[in-house]
């Protein structure tokens, strides 16, 4: 028997076919990668998303810091106020360094942008609480805002770790000082600085009733 030969098909594209063809294709890849692009960024949108929303959460459960009292606020800023003062010194002094003689330094440095008005022994107007017209006399800080200031700032300086027995605003040597400048504008201006004395209270209970009276009520 003669062995039967199975028919060859030969399939011949066109280069205008093969060209067509491999438009397609490239095409198709291109879909794809578009496909895959588009579905990593809604992932890292979603990623994104639910961070933010993590995160405003998070803020949203955290109380808020509530506000700094007028006292806390004024606090901070004359303690800022001396750290960068002891800073500006030559050499630059630390806060562990720190005693009472440069607290009286900064007392005296303040001085130069006071508002009150002392005057000189020499002055017309001194011991006069009025003045008629003005005059040349230095203006000075006011005792009372540089008492303030000392206990504001002994009180930040125990805040910060400071030990009570080293406190250079509680030094006796402070106290002194500020009694002595309250003493002399008082003189200088004619205005004694007396404490007020607390009114009893005179209002008396009510009136008891006759004995009489009360005898009937019982």
């Amino acid at each position: 028997m003669s062995s039967q030969k199975t028919p060859r098909c030969d399939f011949h594209l066109s280069p205008l076919h093969q060209h067509i063809l491999f438009f397609h294709l490239l095409l198709l890849l291109c879909h794809l990668n578009l496909f895959q692009f588009a579905a990593t960024m809604s992932g890292e949108m979603h990623n994104e998303s639910a961070s933010s929303s993590r995160e405003a959460d998070q803020q949203h459960q955290q109380p808020a810091a509530a506000p700094l009292s007028r006292y806390e606020s004024q606090k901070r800023r004359d303690w800022n106020t001396f750290g960068q003062y002891l800073k500006n010194q030559t050499p630059p002094v630390t806060l562990s360094h720190c005693n009472f003689n440069h607290v009286l330094e900064f007392l005296r440095y303040l001085d130069q942008f006071g508002k009150t008005k002392v005057h000189l022994h020499g002055c017309i107007f001194f011991g006069q609480p009025d003045p008629p017209a003005p005059c040349t006399c230095p203006l000075r800080q006011a005792w009372g805002s540089l008492d303030a200031l000392i206990g504001r700032l002994r009180a930040a300086y125990d805040e910060h770790g400071g030990s009570p027995e080293t406190n250079p605003f509680g030094s006796g040597a402070i106290r002194v000082y500020l009694r002595e400048v309250k003493e002399c504008q008082a003189k200088a201006r004619g205005i004694p600085y007396t404490k007020k004395k607390k009114k009893k209270n005179q209002l008396k209970g009510p009136h008891e009733p006759p004995k009489s009276f009360k005898q009937l009520a019982t």
